[in-house]
């Protein structure tokens, strides 16, 4: 078959990721598109070219939009990139940006790895005491995974957040149960009794204590504290639903992110579970059209799907089914000391894998407005612009006299889709003044920050008895090479 005229690209690794975002082995693709197989393995490959006809026969076939696909990991990849070459560790190595972003395009494999390695690098340096005994210990041959988190928030962000097999069972539950979403939770208790034989039981806190979940496997019990909201309870029997009835498609996943150590294995497993819950109570196809049609109000869509604010917030990060995408989303979860427990993306937003935020995002001015949502335009260094919106959550309640559980959290993404959302309305997008924020302070290069904590690790601080100035910290204009 003619592969047509016009220009011929070899995109070989941003192919291959879409493939693999959509789920499709190179046969399926290939059927998909017209052409062999043979002809997909020799694209992924690099040894044969992809024609400007064929990237758009797989946007027409897919629904994709090719800008946002190509970039989207590009981005992320050159910014992880970017902030592991800043580190002081590198400052004889004179790397032009450019061969970073040729790295990142063409080798994101390596780009993987090298995250790995520095990541193992920065716990080692920070005096972690069972990193080190790992790495002094371990048996040859043995493979050394650093901070099992992010290597599971690797492989979240490596699928786009997306995990169509778990969206297909989830849907197909749903149609099942044919329920509200006032009527899932009693719908789903019935569901584990009858096929499972578990009995769904509400504990009181005294009984329970610090836990909040637990499934006694030998009474086949599923035993939820009194502390848990309603949408907090219907997402754990959903989330056991996922453990007794997709076992096999839980296995399948985790077992295509290749050799992994007991804890990210069982971490991701866990993970995934909860992605089945979150899309058993917000099904995707009737998500998205709701989403849609409410123009992303997050808290007129809890209401309808008896939802949590975060809940929803979580849940708008994975709509990227070809055919029905959503605004390509990102979330994070603060505390109010500035701890990231959250973070996904489904856009571009660099977040920062070795620091936490910029204090200048309003996400966290919400612990001194809980009872607002704000929302802001952010710009970072590179002029790239994003509105987000930002709310406290507390979540589960938690007895007297126990702090009560506080979190922020933000939701935001590229400025060029704001005016789908409500709270963009009456918002003059373009000519509205964004806040300059950095990804942190410690890769942050603007001057005469008055919340800056430390100095960009990429100057020279100046240091000078005789000047006081509104940032704590001075610094030459020049990079430390």
């Amino acid at each position: 078959m003619a592969e047509g005229s016009g220009k011929k690209l070899f995109v070989g690794p941003r192919f291959r990721r879409i493939r693999q975002q959509l789920g499709l082995s190179q046969t399926q693709i290939a059927e998909g598109l017209g052409i062999s197989p043979s002809y997909i393995n020799l694209i992924e490959r690099n040894q044969r070219p992809v024609t400007a006809q064929i990237l758009l026969r797989l946007a027409e076939t897919y629904d994709l939009d090719l800008r946002d696909l190509a970039s989207a990991d590009e981005d992320r990849f050159f910014a992880e990139l970017n902030e592991i070459f800043s580190d002081p560790l590198f400052r004889q190595i004179d790397l032009p940006k450019q061969e970073l972003r040729d790295l990142a395009e063409l080798c994101p494999g390596v780009t993987h790895s090298l995250q790995r390695l520095y990541a193992a690098y920065t716990e080692a340096r920070r005096g972690e005491t069972m990193v080190a005994a790992q790495m002094a210990d371990r048996d040859e041959g043995t493979r050394f995974e650093a901070n099992p988190i992010e290597r599971v928030r690797d492989l979240i962000e490596a699928n786009r957040n997306y995990f169509p097999e778990l969206e297909q069972a989830a849907e197909t539950l749903r149609d099942e149960l044919n329920v509200s979403s006032e009527e899932l939770f009693a719908a789903l208790g019935t569901r584990l009794r009858e096929k499972h034989s578990i009995v769904t039981r509400i504990m009181p806190v005294d009984v329970m204590r610090e836990t909040l979940r637990r499934f006694d496997r030998h009474r086949r019990q599923l035993l939820i504290s009194e502390l848990i909201d309603a949408p907090g309870r219907a997402f754990q029997l959903a989330f056991q639903l996922g453990i007794a009835e997709c076992g096999a498609s839980l296995e399948a996943i985790v077992g295509r992110a290749g050799p992994l150590d007991d804890t990210p294995r069982r971490l991701y497993r866990i993970t995934l579970a909860n992605y089945f819950a979150a899309a058993v109570m917000m099904p995707y196809q009737a998500f998205h059209g709701a989403a849609e049609a409410l123009s992303y109000d997050v808290n007129v869509l809890a209401q309808r799907f008896n939802s949590g604010f975060e809940q929803v917030c979580h849940r708008l990060t994975t709509l990227q089914r070809p055919n029905a995408r959503g605004v390509p989303f990102f979330m994070l979860r603060v505390d109010n000391a500035g701890n990231v427990s959250k973070r996904f993306s489904s856009g571009t937003f660099p977040f920062s894998k070795f620091g936490g935020t910029c204090p200048l995002w309003n996400v966290h001015s919400t612990f001194d407005t809980p009872d607002r949502l704000l929302k802001q335009i952010i710009e970072l260094p590179d002029g790239v612009r994003y509105f987000s919106i930002a709310q406290v959550v507390r979540r589960p309640v938690a007895p007297h006299p126990q702090a009560q559980p506080r979190f922020a959290i933000g939701l935001g993404c590229e400025i060029r889709h704001a005016s789908r959302l409500i709270y963009a309305s009456g918002m003059d997008l373009e000519k509205t003044e964004g806040t300059p924020i950095g990804v942190n302070c410690r890769l942050c290069e603007r001057e005469n920050c008055s919340q800056r904590a430390e100095p960009p690790i990429t100057r020279t601080l100046i240091l000078d008895e005789n000047t006081r100035r509104v940032s704590s910290f001075a610094f030459s204009n020049a990079r430390e090479l």
